[in-house]
């Protein structure tokens, strides 16, 4: 099986470098070699000469507060490129797996939406999002989309290691506590993917949405809360006492794009399709800051 991996260089793109190699053979393009979204036409030449059976696209304008400004590029790399990436796909018998995200929900309410329920996005990424999700719908092809969430890797920089740089500097965190979701690894987000493809590859039934995030629930304020506590049991030099890292609501920390205050997403479609099980989130952060630490 030939496996066309693009967005190869960002955190889920490295991992799927890894998982994707025992399922077949893999292409991975980045930016700067041929999978540069913003030149379609060029994109589109490299998969017709390199005729995949798997397309698996990890590229995306995820800077959420810059596509405010910049619309029409967050456009063009979430939805308009991967639209016709999805047109390719359909007309080579390719299956195209594609990442959304939690944004395309409006955070309202307090319980874990399913794959159903209505979408409502509150800024352009988001938007954006959700319009590149429908296009791939549309355009026929065998596809299977997977949304997730709070995305971390022990490569690149991630929350965690903000959150310890800054222990390790201040007296005082402040971090926000009425956003509730998953943090979901890159490396869980991967190997999620291989068994999938797979299995989707063998039975087109499989094809379709999926929530794809870490088992359980926090607050920005408890991932915090429990990165730092975790580094300080492993001898790493912590400033800021237990006590001084305080919850803040949202409106306390204003950014150019609005964020959905309930990114819960129900799982239970993904594990019951594909027998799987997810794994906590606190197991994948802990050992994520082992790696790193």
């Amino acid at each position: 099986m030939k496996i066309l991996l693009l967005g190869k260089s960002g955190q889920v793109g490295w991992e799927l470098q890894r998982s994707l190699a025992v399922a077949g053979e893999v292409v991975a393009l980045g930016h700067g070699d041929g999978g540069d979204f913003t030149q379609p036409d060029a994109l589109l030449a490299r998969v017709q000469a390199i005729e995949p059976q798997v397309i698996v696209n990890a590229a995306a304008h995820t800077a959420v507060d810059k596509a405010e400004s910049e619309p029409e590029l967050a456009r063009q790399i979430n939805t308009t490129t991967p639209a016709l990436l999805a047109i390719e796909a359909r007309r080579l018998g390719a299956l195209l797996l594609h990442y959304s995200t939690d944004y395309v929900f409006d955070g309202s309410g307090q319980h874990a939406r399913d794959e159903d329920a209505p979408t409502a996005p509150l800024s352009v990424y988001g938007h954006t999002k959700v319009e590149g999700e429908e296009a791939i719908r549309a355009s026929g092809c065998q596809h299977l989309i997977l949304r997730t969430s709070w995305v971390y890797a022990a490569r690149g920089g991630n929350f965690a290691k903000t959150m310890l740089r800054l222990a390790a500097e201040r007296d005082q965190l402040k971090v926000i506590a009425d956003q509730i979701g998953a943090p979901t690894g890159a490396d869980l987000l991967a190997d999620l993917s291989v068994h999938m493809l797979r299995a989707a590859r063998v039975n087109p039934a499989l094809s379709g949405t999926y929530h794809a995030v870490a088992g359980g629930e926090a607050s920005w304020h408890e991932y915090a809360r429990f990165v730092i506590e975790f580094a300080r049991t492993q001898g790493k030099i912590i400033k800021v006492a237990p006590d001084q890292v305080l919850p803040i609501p949202t409106s306390d920390y204003p950014t150019p794009a609005a964020r959905p205050l309930n990114s819960r997403l129900s799982t239970a479609k993904l594990q019951q399709r594909f027998g799987l099980q997810l794994p906590h989130w606190q197991q994948g952060v802990q050992r994520m800051l082992t790696e790193i630490l």
